[in-house]
């Protein structure tokens, strides 16, 4: 079993690839941080229109009830 040693062209196109995967996992991490504000920032505004929709029951919502609340052709 002969093994021979990576040619420079080997180690050149794997150094590419390399830097090609490292450029591709800092774009992913900017993207999931990105999308992780975005959750965050859906999160507080759930919860605004949370305390929003308790502080005012009686403000002329009505509860859904989904049997109640069926169109006619059903």
């Amino acid at each position: 079993m002969s093994t021979t040693s990576p040619s420079y062209d080997d180690i050149i196109e794997l150094q590419t690839r390399l830097s090609f995967l490292e450029d591709t996992c800092d774009k992913l991490n900017e993207v999931i941080a990105r999308q992780d504000r975005q959750l965050m920032d859906l999160q507080d505004q759930l919860k605004l229109i949370y305390a929003q929709m308790t502080t005012k029951e009686d403000a002329g919502v009505a509860p859904f009830d989904l049997l109640a609340d069926r169109p006619p052709h059903y």
